[in-house]
């Protein structure tokens, strides 16, 4: 299974927020090149770095910080957060980005996000589909829709998609627990898919049943953060 960890950013600072929710925001003393870096040294490859204020205002804004990561590390760096149009996904690569998940334009603009997977390869575009009970959310998790998770996936599924990132929001930063009854489900009903498990890890435990279960990769961060999780549990990971 991929171990991912996940940097949350905000005005450039380490940020992380509880079911996408703004006025729970806290930030964290060390800089995201430096949790990066962290990261590295304990045999993680790959990290989720996600633009908290291009999903909101609807276009990256900390690129610089994907700049000196890319730049100041080996780390493949998965972005997103606000990439809505061609501009944003090319500067995104040329700033250092391996691959870009993208969930708001995915609603908005279907055809947009599908020649996206042809032109760039399923391996680079993948699709952020999270849900509050059952629907998919979008805009940083500010706004609702009436679209239902599965069809959403399917959509793309048909259409070649291979990645998909996927949150329960409601477990988002809550710490208690994924959300593995809607991941066995996502997995039995798209076969093909490579999923990653975002949201409620809570500790390795955690982390060991997800792999158990047969899921391509998990995301976590709070646990991290909060130290549910430690760099010496990372060593281990690596070993495996």
């Amino acid at each position: 299974m991929r171990i991912v960890p996940s940097i949350s950013v905000i005005n450039g600072r380490t940020t992380r927020l509880t079911q996408g929710d703004f006025a729970n925001e806290k930030i964290y003393d060390i800089s995201p090149l430096d949790v990066a870096k962290k990261f590295e040294d304990h045999g993680i490859s790959r990290i989720h770095l996600i633009d908290l204020d291009g999903a909101t205002n609807g276009s990256p804004v900390n690129y610089h910080v994907l700049e000196m990561i890319a730049g100041h590390t080996n780390l493949k760096v998965n972005f997103a957060g606000g990439i809505h149009n061609d501009g944003d996904l090319i500067k995104a690569f040329e700033s250092g980005a391996e691959s870009i998940t993208s969930a708001t334009i995915a609603v908005y603009d279907k055809e947009l996000f599908s020649s996206w997977i042809m032109s760039y390869g399923r391996q680079k575009i993948a699709l952020g589909a999270d849900s509050l009970n059952g629907l998919i959310r979008v805009g940083g998790w500010q706004k609702g829709t009436k679209i239902d998770l599965f069809e959403h996936i399917q959509y793309f599924y048909d259409r070649g998609l291979k990645y998909l990132k996927t949150t329960d929001i409601s477990r988002d930063g809550a710490l208690e627990g994924p959300a593995f009854d809607l991941y066995k489900q996502i997995m039995e009903r798209f076969p093909d898919l490579c999923v990653f498990a975002s949201g409620g890890v809570r500790n390795m435990d955690d982390i060991r049943k997800l792999d158990e279960a047969g899921i391509y990769g998990v995301i976590f961060g709070k646990a991290f953060y909060e130290g549910r999780i430690t760099l010496q549990d990372l060593d281990e990971l690596a070993v495996k």
